[in-house]
């Protein structure tokens, strides 16, 4: 999942470092280990156990290596970091080409992203740290900016599009997922938690001060189920990042 920015943090990624340049070759025998197992080991830890178990000397453990040694592969966490997310984003479908109806095209892009972060639940909140774009983050970006060529908007605002309809998607997913560990934790008493969060909104709202409110919840309910929701909020970014081209 591509995001154009950077966490800004004191130790950073070099990004001709780590993307434009090959794994060194070793003398001697071979590396008992590759940056790809490890950074495949490192996902799975993470899907697993969440982003904070993902420590070297974790990842270590999972591939039967020494903890130092796995420096010689991947010098810092951070790196390792960077290296997980662009794997990741290797698992879009992206087609050759886009189909040229930009706005199936971007929806579908989106679901996809939604997707791959619910399948990494550790995802979303590994994009804001993200300081570098590899080879498969741009291969997804490019796509993307491709797809949103035909609506009229200046390259630089097509780039600006994409970056919060990424960001769209990571705060909703975000969201998903804590309201599911809280359904998860708190058991039948969490559906009675609702119902009683929407009782109270109902009793306010009758009350007289909060018309706007009151004229919302007397609208018949739309659907609530997870993926209803994402698709009207959607198509709603998609409305609003395009509206006025």
């Amino acid at each position: 999942m591509p995001r154009t920015g950077s966490a800004g943090r004191s130790a950073g990624v070099d990004p001709e470092q780590l993307w434009s340049q090959a794994e060194r070759p070793r003398r001697g025998r071979p590396p008992a280990h590759s940056r790809a197992a490890i950074t495949t080991a490192a996902i799975a830890l993470a899907d697993a156990e969440g982003l904070a178990a993902v420590t070297m000397r974790a990842v270590a453990a999972r591939i039967g290596a020494g903890t130092m040694s796995l420096y010689s592969y991947v010098p810092t966490k951070e790196t390792l970091l960077e290296l997980m997310i662009d794997q990741v984003s290797g698992e879009h479908g992206l087609p050759a080409a886009p189909s040229g109806n930009w706005r199936a095209d971007l929806r579908q892009f989106a679901q996809e992203q939604r997707t791959i972060m619910r399948r990494h639940p550790w995802l979303p909140g590994a994009l804001s740290a993200r300081q570098t774009l590899g080879p498969n983050a741009l291969a997804a970006l490019e796509y993307a900016l491709a797809v949103l060529a035909p609506v009229g908007l200046e390259a630089p605002a097509r780039l600006e599009t994409f970056s919060l309809l990424t960001g769209f998607v990571a705060s909703h997913v975000s969201y998903e997922l804590a309201q599911e560990r809280a359904v998860e934790a708190g058991g039948p008493a969490s559906g009675e938690l609702l119902d009683a969060q929407d009782r109270y909104l109902r009793s306010v709202a009758t009350e007289g001060r909060y018309p706007h409110l009151a004229q919302a919840l007397a609208v018949p309910g739309q659907d609530s189920a997870p993926q209803a929701v994402f698709d009207r909020l959607l198509d709603r970014m998609i409305d609003g990042l395009t509206a006025g081209v």
